[in-house]
């Protein structure tokens, strides 16, 4: 398994949509294997395809609950439905990050509800229900898939903090990576 380097904001591939995996072959088992080593290095919960340069309609997750039930999985072409959104404003622990914006956590409203319809790594069809912390990093992983990034999503308060964390970091420019395990801008 290959720790691959995480794109940081200002990518392009991570603000279009991307396509859907059309193949499920060892280079997808490969690629699948390398996401969940970049992932686990740098260290995260959930990691999408466009977040190592790629465009495909691909993400991997991994999370631990409360009563310790771990649910570790791939998701290819994922159809996502969400509860609606919560009503008020986000308070700490609504806050999350994004290995695309390192380092930097900003609190957001999510659904605290979702179903995940989506295919494994060898092409098989999966659904899934979640919520709680599962549910958000279903929706965050998703949204990469669509071009979003969280910071996308969030109020004025949070909007503010992003750009001075772009501008600070100088993020926002085609060409920007980091590599987990080496750079350590996750600290």
């Amino acid at each position: 398994m290959t720790v691959l380097p995480i794109c940081i904001t200002g990518e392009p591939v991570l603000h279009r949509v991307a396509e859907p995996v059309s193949t499920f072959d060892a280079e997808l088992a490969t690629l699948v294997d390398d996401m969940f080593a970049t992932m686990e290095a740098a260290p995260g919960v959930g990691l999408a395809a466009p977040q190592v340069g790629l465009a495909k309609r691909l993400f991997v997750y991994d999370w631990t609950d409360a009563e310790g039930v771990r649910t570790r999985r791939v998701a290819a072409n994922p159809e996502l439905w969400i509860s609606p959104l919560p009503i008020g404003v986000p308070g700490e622990e609504d806050e999350e990050g994004c290995l695309s914006l390192p380092g930097e956590r900003f609190a957001l409203l999510r659904a605290e509800r979702a179903i995940l319809r989506a295919q494994d790594q060898h092409g098989e069809h999966y659904e899934l229900e979640a919520s709680g912390w599962l549910a958000r990093i279903l929706q965050h992983e998703f949204d990469h898939l669509n071009g979003i990034l969280y910071a996308d999503r969030l109020d004025a308060f949070g909007t503010k903090g992003v750009q001075k964390a772009v501008k600070r970091n100088k993020w926002g420019v085609e060409g920007l990576s980091w590599m987990p395990g080496v750079d350590n801008l996750e600290d």
